[in-house]
This record gives C-alpha cells, sequence and structure tokens, in this order.
C-alpha cells in the first residue's frame, strides 16, 4: 500500500453567490466546507523538516474563499466545488486528488447537512 499525507480544513463557513431558485439569486448563501488535499508524504518527518515538505494549510481556506472570483454566480454546488479542486491543482502540482465537501446552511430545517461531496484525482 502506497503511503499518502491527506491534508484538511474542516467545517470552514463562507458566504457563496449559488443557487437556482429566485429566492436564492442575488445574494450570497452561507456553506460549511470540508477540504482534503491528498499528497505523496516524505518517506519520514523530522522535527526540523520544513513547510516546503507539505503544504500550507492556509491553502485551502483559500481555495473555498479568496480564489472563488468575486461577483460570479455559482448555480450549482458541484460547481463551486469544481472550482476549489481546480485552483488546488493549479496551486501545487504535487497535490494528487481533492475532496470538498459542501454544506448549504440555509436550507436546513431542522439541523440536517444537505449537500454534496466531490472527489477529483489529478488529471
Amino acid at each position: 500500500m502506497t503511503d499518502s499525507l491527506i491534508l484538511e480544513i474542516a467545517d470552514f463557513e463562507h458566504d457563496v453567490l449559488t443557487g437556482i431558485y429566485s429566492e436564492e439569486t442575488g445574494k450570497p448563501q452561507p456553506l460549511r466546507f470540508t477540504i482534503q488535499a491528498r499528497m505523496k508524504p516524505l518517506d519520514q518527518y523530522d522535527p526540523d523538516t520544513s513547510l516546503e515538505h507539505s503544504k500550507n494549510y492556509m491553502d485551502l481556506k483559500f481555495a473555498a474563499s479568496g480564489a472563488l472570483p468575486e461577483g460570479v454566480h455559482f448555480k450549482l454546488i458541484e460547481a463551486v466545488a469544481d472550482h476549489i479542486c481546480e485552483t488546488l491543482f493549479l496551486q501545487d502540482k504535487r497535490i494528487e486528488a481533492v475532496t470538498v465537501k459542501i454544506v448549504k446552511l440555509a436550507i436546513a430545517e431542522a439541523g440536517e447537512k444537505i449537500g454534496i461531496t466531490l472527489h477529483r484525482e489529478r488529471r
């Protein structure tokens, strides 16, 4: 079995222009993101191993916030997840796969978690 390193940011919330219904369009909706990026790890990490041998976790957060184009309305949250995957693949060629889970907070009626999970391997 091959080793892998999974970097993760979980339960990050950010408002995104998304939705297909009239009450959704034109205003941002709160989304909750969990993002995982898989990389090949070093054979061993010593106490003084530098960040260049991994990835800054904040890059995952940026892909779901600052890297989303301002003013662009995503009809589907699948398109938001796809944009996040592509952003991370462009940022770092060492990323082998990305998993993005998005929960639409505005449509929950009784605390349920309604959303999608997209897993994308580097092509």
